[in-house]
């Protein structure tokens, strides 16, 4: 009896112990095959000062939006001062592909022909000058092949022209082209019998005439007649801060037997060959006028574009060569008298 007993109460003990490792088992393999989630506790409050930190790197860094937004557009690079299209009647115009400015400080050189320090032209782009003028007929007939096309030009004055056609001089600069200067006589400034001081003379005169005729002055741009480059004019121009121009492609517009054909076949063909430069000719010669309309139809066709040049100041004449010069052209001294005691309207 005792043993029957004592063996109903092992198996009840084996029974729970089975029981109880069977639960461990499964429950161990349930938690193996399918981890648990918790729910995330809400994050602690900032303290004052982690909240400003929090808030100083938003402003300096900029927000992330909480919900993904469209792209905003990237801002557009500064526009390059251009000529605008809607000025120009012309819609398929040539026009004027960018705008320079230059600092004269020192005296810069230009033109490969005798500068080389300066190479701001890319691929394709070109410098329209003009020399000698202002002149009848000639130069007008180069502003309106220019003016069709929304083209930009830079004008080197001959001084003595200057003052004899100012109102054509005045025209060149209404017209929004860069005027230069080109000594008073068209003198080589090289020659045997020139001294400095009569370099310097003709340099000078030349600047007060141009600014006379304009009534304003011009910019400090000089080109060498002849392309003579006088070494002391060369360093005094750079205590006038006055850049120089030579020229990288000679149209020999100015040569005997010159034709309009010949300019734009002499001027292209070393266009092509150099890919971009300065060029050199002048509104004094009637056949250059004449060629105009074709050269520029041929720079477009070749793809071409014109950069025109500004100054970044203007160039002060001195006074001493401003009243020698109204001397010389017997300027009559200005009268007192108002305006309405001299002209009077008598018939309209």
């Amino acid at each position: 009896m005792r043993n029957a007993l004592g063996l109903m109460l092992a198996s009840v003990v084996a029974a729970v112990v089975i029981a109880a490792g069977g639960w461990f088992y499964y429950s161990s393999r349930a938690d193996q095959a399918a981890p648990k989630t918790i729910a995330a506790r809400a994050a602690d409050p900032l303290p004052a000062q982690a909240k400003l930190a929090a808030k100083d790197d938003v402003a300096t860094t900029a927000a992330i939006a909480a919900k993904p937004a469209a792209a905003a557009p990237a801002p557009a690079p500064a526009p390059m001062p251009v000529q605008q299209k809607s000025t120009c009647a012309n819609p398929n115009a040539l026009g004027v592909s960018r705008v320079v400015e230059i600092d004269t400080t020192g005296g810069p050189g230009f033109g490969f022909d005798h500068f080389k320090q300066f190479d701001f032209l890319t691929d394709k782009e070109v410098v329209l000058t003009f020399d000698d003028g202002p002149w009848p007929v000639n130069t007008p007939a180069v502003l309106k092949a220019l003016a069709d096309e929304c083209a930009k030009g830079l004008f080197f004055s001959v001084g003595k022209h200057a003052t004899y056609h100012p109102e054509i001089l005045r025209q060149v600069l209404a017209q929004g082209h860069t005027v230069g200067t080109h000594t008073w006589s068209h003198v080589n400034l090289n020659g045997k019998k020139m001294t400095e001081q009569m370099a310097k003379d003709e340099v000078e005169k030349g600047i007060s005439a141009v600014k006379y005729a304009l009534g304003t002055n011009p910019a400090p741009f000089f080109r060498f007649p002849q392309l003579q480059h006088n070494p002391a004019i060369v360093s005094y121009f750079g205590t006038r801060n006055v850049a120089m121009f030579s020229t990288d492609i000679d149209s020999f517009d100015f040569r005997k037997g010159a034709t309009p054909e010949k300019i734009i076949e002499t001027v292209m063909t070393r266009l092509d060959k150099l890919g971009k430069g300065i060029i050199l000719m002048h509104d004094f010669q009637k056949h250059t006028g004449e060629a105009m309309p074709a050269l520029l139809a041929r720079l477009k066709a070749g793809g071409y574009k014109i950069v025109q040049i500004k100054a970044k100041t203007t160039l002060q004449s001195l006074p001493e060569y401003d009243e020698a010069l109204l001397k010389d052209l017997k300027v009559p001294t200005s009268s007192a008298r108002p305006i309405g005691s001299v002209v009077q309207t008598v018939s309209q």
